[in-house]
């Protein structure tokens, strides 16, 4: 486990939970519409404890429930903003805000995918962005920020709708993300990072 983060703002992520094996992208549940939750459980809590296991054995940013095979609408992360500042969470049925007309500004910074491990192209999004949904016991929660807070924000909320970032690059860059992700392949067994 990694030191204090610098905002918790919504409690602390769980802890206790189990590595499990990354789901891979062509897997179908990575790629439709996660099931919203409504049951807010310990299973749940079991649920969201086995994610932060994973993206803490994964050395990730963030991780959403379809990226361990689960079918729920929901990301937990661990990230930093432009300045460095680590913010944590967990977020059920995200929605995520982004700036709009003079306030856009895009970021063409790297991006990877813990579910296709070992690739990383660019890939230009939004250099801010909100996220509104439910904490783990139902309450309100929201996260914002820049950087690759911002990035990682986005990233997961797409997850939770079945979109992979390979889905927004170019025929030709998503064919290079290909290429790069089968050199480091026989890094990354089926059952890593278990």
């Amino acid at each position: 486990m990694p030191d204090e983060p610098d905002h918790a703002p919504h409690g602390p992520l769980p802890t206790g939970g189990t590595v499990r094996p990354m789901t891979r992208w062509g897997t179908p549940v990575m790629h439709r519409p996660q099931q919203r939750v409504t049951t807010y459980d310990d299973a749940l809590r079991a649920l969201a404890a086995d994610m932060v296991a994973t993206m803490y054995a994964a050395d990730g940013v963030g991780l959403a429930a379809c990226q361990i095979g689960e079918d729920v609408a929901m990301f937990v992360f661990d990230c930093p903003d432009e300045s460095g500042e680590r913010t944590v969470g967990v977020v059920c049925n995200p929605v995520l805000t982004l700036p709009e007309g003079k306030d856009r500004h895009l970021d063409d910074g790297d991006e990877g995918c813990l579910s296709f491990p070992g690739a990383f192209i660019e890939c230009a999004r939004p250099d801010y962005a909100s996220v509104t949904g439910t904490g783990l016991d139902g309450e309100p929660v929201s996260f914002a920020g820049d950087g690759l807070l911002a990035r990682c924000l986005q990233h997961e909320t797409d997850h939770t709708l079945g979109t992979v970032f390979g889905d927004r690059l170019p025929t030709k860059q998503r064919k290079k993300l290909q290429k790069l992700q089968e050199k480091t392949a026989d890094q990354y067994p089926p059952e890593w990072p278990a």
